[in-house]
C-alpha cells in the first residue's frame, strides 16, 4: 500500500471485492493482486507531453498507424506496380471494369500513401499551442480516405450507366490477365494488413480498400470469363456497378467511425458505466461524475472523470492509495494509459454541487 508521506513510492494494489475485468479477461490470473506489472510512477504524461508520450513502450512508434508503417508501405508499392498493369490493361482492353478497378486501387493508394503520410506528422511533438501534438492529423487522412472512396464509388457508377446502349468492343484475354494479377496482389495486401487493421483506422480503412479491391478484381474476372465465353460486353457495366456498390458501403463505415472520433463519442467496446462500478468500488470513493471517454486517435484512448472521496477516509487511506487503484484498474482493465482524475471531498463537493452525469 502507498506510504502517503512518500508519494514517489506508490505501489497500487486493489482493494477486497474490487471488480474483475469486463468480460473475465483479468490479464493477471485469478483475483487481482498488484495493480500494474509496469508499476505506476509518478512521471504520467499529461499535457504537452501528450504526443510523444503516448508511444508506448521501447520508444516505438506513439499512434496505432505509426506500429505498422512498414506494412503500409510495402502495401503502397505493391498497390502503384499493379495500378500500373491495370491501367494498361483497361487501355487495351477498353474495359470499363478493369479501368475502374485501377482507379479504385489509385484511389485507395493515394488513401495509404495519406494515412504514411499522416502518421510521421502524428510523431511530431505536442506544443503549448497543440497540447496533443497532430494526432487527430491521422483521424482527418482517414475522413478524406472515406470521402475520395465515396466519390469514386458515384463516379464509376454514373459512367456504368452511361455506356449502356453502346457497343464497346472488350478484348477479354487481356482484361483477365490484368485482373488476375490484381486480384493476387490484393490478396497479398490483406495478408500484410490483417494484424494491423484492428488497430488503427488507417490500417483499416488500407485493408477495407483492398478487400474492395480483390472483390473487384473477382468480379472483373468473372466479367472477363463471361465475355469471353459468350461475348457479352454489356457484362462489363454490370461488373463495374457491382464495383461502386462494394465501395459505397466500405466508405460509409469508415466516415461513420471517423465521426465518431471527431465527435468524441465513447470508444467502441469501453463500458462507461463498468468503469464507474470499478472506480465506485474502491473503498473511500462516494461519487464519481462528470465521466468522460474518447478517443485522441486510432488506438489511442482517454478517460476524465471527477472523484467525490468520503472525508474520513481521505485522511484513513490517502490520497494517493486511491488515486493509484483507479488509474491501475483504469489502466488494466479498460486499456486506458492517459487518464485525468480530479479528486475531491465530500465537503468540496456539498459546497460546488455539479449537475454532469
Amino acid at each position: 500500500m502507498t506510504d502517503p508521506e512518500h508519494p514517489e513510492a506508490c505501489d497500487p494494489a486493489f482493494s477486497p471485492g474490487h471488480p474483475s475485468r469486463p468480460g473475465g479477461k483479468d490479464g493477471r490470473g485469478e483475483g487481482h493482486g498488484r495493480g500494474s506489472g509496469d508499476g505506476h510512477g509518478h512521471a504520467h504524461a499529461h499535457g504537452l507531453s501528450g504526443a510523444s508520450d503516448t508511444a508506448g513502450s521501447a520508444g516505438g512508434p506513439g499512434t496505432a498507424t505509426g506500429r505498422h508503417r512498414r506494412r503500409l508501405l510495402l502495401v503502397l508499392v505493391i498497390t502503384l506496380a499493379v495500378v500500373g498493369v491495370q491501367l494498361v490493361g483497361a487501355l487495351v482492353s477498353g474495359s470499363l471494369a478493369l479501368l475502374a478497378d485501377a482507379g479504385h486501387m489509385l484511389t485507395d493508394a493515394t488513401g495509404v500513401g495519406i494515412a504514411l503520410v499522416a502518421s510521421l506528422i502524428a510523431g511530431l511533438p505536442a506544443t503549448s499551442r497543440r497540447t496533443y501534438g497532430y494526432l487527430r492529423v491521422e483521424v482527418l487522412a482517414a475522413l478524406a480516405n472515406g470521402i475520395v472512396l465515396g466519390v469514386i464509388a458515384v463516379v464509376i457508377f454514373v459512367e456504368a450507366v452511361a455506356r449502356f446502349g453502346s457497343e464497346v468492343e472488350i478484348q477479354s484475354e487481356v482484361m483477365l490477365i490484368a485482373a488476375v494479377i490484381g486480384a493476387i496482389a490484393n490478396l497479398v495486401s490483406l495478408l500484410i494488413l490483417q494484424s494491423g487493421q484492428k488497430e488503427s483506422l488507417n490500417v483499416r480503412g488500407a485493408y477495407l480498400e483492398v478487400l474492395g479491391d480483390l472483390l473487384g478484381s473477382i468480379a472483373v474476372i468473372v466479367a472477363g470469363v463471361v465475355i469471353l465465353l459468350t461475348g457479352w460486353n454489356w457484362v462489363d457495366q454490370i461488373a463495374s456497378i457491382l464495383i461502386a456498390l462494394m465501395i459505397a458501403p466500405r466508405a460509409f463505415s469508415l466516415l461513420r467511425e471517423v465521426v465518431d472520433v471527431l465527435l468524441e463519442a465513447t470508444p467502441r467496446g469501453f463500458d462507461l458505466d463498468a468503469a464507474r462500478r470499478h472506480m465506485l468500488a474502491v473503498p473511500g470513493v462516494t461519487e464519481v461524475h462528470d465521466v468522460h471517454a474518447w478517443v485522441l486517435t486510432s488506438g489511442v484512448p482517454t478517460f476524465s472523470a471527477h472523484v467525490t472521496v468520503a472525508d474520513e477516509t481521505w485522511n484513513e487511506r490517502g490520497y494517493h492509495a486511491i488515486l493509484d487503484e483507479m488509474k491501475a484498474c483504469l489502466r488494466g482493465h479498460f486499456d486506458v494509459e492517459h487518464t485525468t482524475l480530479q479528486l475531491e471531498p465530500e465537503g468540496h463537493r456539498r459546497l460546488q454541487p455539479h449537475s454532469h452525469p
